[in-house]
């Protein structure tokens, strides 16, 4: 985590001393930087126990979203008695009711001909004998010059350049001496009028089939007409959409059942209490004698009081408080959902579940608009902190970087330095040597012998 001291290479016999010197500078100055590094690392530990934070908050409030929507949609569910025939789905619908669909004579399909006769080239017979056509969509008439262009792939481009709601393409049956024709399909479907006449404002000069001319879906709901361009239909029956497949057999009956749906809610109300669990494991981890790195934050504290709100919400209605769903607390404060005692609630007290439950913004619901806030990843509490967290540790992050430099310089200046005192000491240890061995060598001569 610090800096490594220098390896000190000495040539006096205090070297050693001196490497123990530069490394308990080293150590000493290391100090400082190794707690600004544990400061950092610590930041780190709380971005990532904010992050996983705001995931646990996050799921909360879409979980209780959820049992919102689902009180203001009063739990619908939408379902269709014979599907290959009439499927639906909900888009909105807050009242329950049955719809019958009968009588569907036709299906809506796309208008789509063909040139009645071939053409030798695609890219050089002539279509039009003046250079003139014109193409007829429902009520719209488009006159089309191809001159410089008059064969059917000019023919063809005119066609998908106008945006008239059709496309045009080239054909080559690849038979007989004429295999190429021009096909034209409409681009939405419906029961329209499609035409290439070869004399503008003649219809007898049509140059296509007129075999598909698209249709228009057909059918009776509730015992009422409807004629629909599209097999989608979403404007009959307020906040349902339904499509029509295929014509039903005579006498034969589609049902579009809207009800609400207990098990649909039983599981929202499942998922509430995991999220809730999950939630409030997070916030425990971070309270009490073993508290980790975020004790005594504010976003904690914060977050336990929005689960002891919501733990305590409780209305005037049928259905007063979260015990009456089947959702209880243990000693420990953990949450449990028993399903049984929610499945038998009688249809009254099922209407009283919804006005609990209110919506996306009122009642139980509405308690994941305070989450929310926490929880936001652009705005939330929860994302300003780390931003304060990110500004901390970049702070810290220049802190780190100066003062390594200033021990990095400090260890070379006094690495410098020692290497100065240890080669002065070693030269005064090889002058004493030198010096050692003249007086050995005048007292050989004086006396003859060596000194004991």
């Amino acid at each position: 985590m610090g800096i490594s001291p220098l390896v000190f290479t000495g040539v006096s016999e205090f070297s050693d001393d001196f490497q123990t010197i530069l490394n308990r500078a080293v150590s000493v100055a290391n100090i400082p930087l190794r707690a600004l590094q544990n400061e950092q690392a610590d930041l780190l530990s709380r971005k990532q126990l904010l992050a996983e934070l705001r995931s646990a908050v996050a799921g909360l409030a879409g979980a209780l979203e959820a049992l919102g929507a689902a009180g203001r949609t009063r739990a619908l569910s939408a379902s269709s008695t014979n599907t290959a025939r009439v499927t639906v789905t909900l888009n909105g619908a807050t009242q329950a009711g049955t719809y019958t669909i009968s009588e569907i004579t036709s299906v809506a399909r796309a208008a789509s001909e063909t040139t009645a006769s071939g053409y030798a080239t695609a890219d050089s017979t002539a279509v039009s004998s003046d250079g003139l056509v014109e193409l007829v969509v429902g009520s719209a008439a488009y006159t089309i010059d191809l001159t410089g262009r008059n064969h059917l792939n000019g023919l063809r481009d005119a066609i998908n350049a106008l945006g008239a709601g059709v496309t045009a393409s080239v054909l080559n049956t690849g038979t007989g001496a004429a295999p190429y024709y021009l096909a034209i399909t409409a681009d939405s479907p419906g029961e329209t009028t499609l035409q290439l006449r070869e004399a503008p404002g003649d219809p007898n000069s049509n140059l296509l089939t007129a075999d598909n001319q698209g249709a228009n879906a057909v059918f009776k709901l509730n015992g009422l007409t409807v004629i629909k361009a599209s097999n989608i239909v979403s404007d009959v029956i307020p906040g349902v959409s339904f499509t029509i497949v295929s014509k039903t057999d005579p006498g034969e009956t589609v049902e579009l059942r809207l009800s609400s749906s207990r098990s649909m809610l039983a599981a929202k109300l499942a998922d509430f209490v995991n999220a809730f669990n999950a939630l409030r494991t997070k916030v425990s981890a971070q309270v009490g004698p073993s508290a980790g790195l975020l004790s005594g934050d504010f976003i904690v504290r914060e977050i336990q009081q929005q689960l002891r709100s919501l733990a305590a919400y409780e209305t005037g209605g049928a259905v007063r408080r979260l015990a009456d769903l089947g959702i209880a607390f243990d000693q420990q404060g953990v949450m449990s959902f028993d399903s049984a005692k929610f499945f038998s609630l009688s249809e009254a007290e099922l209407a009283g579940v919804f006005a609990f439950l209110g919506s996306e913004t009122t009642g139980l619901g509405g308690f994941s608009q305070a989450l929310k806030r926490i929880s936001d990843p652009v705005s939330g509490l929860i994302r300003l902190q780390q931003d304060s967290y990110d500004a901390a540790d970049q702070r810290l992050s220049r802190q780190v970087e100066e003062l390594a430099g200033r021990i990095e310089f400090m260890q070379a200046s006094l690495a410098a330095r020692l290497q100065q005192a240890d080669a002065l000491l070693a030269q005064l240890e090889s002058q004493q040597v030198l010096l050692e061995a003249s007086i050995k060598g005048l007292e050989l001569a004086l006396y003859g012998k060596k000194e004991r």
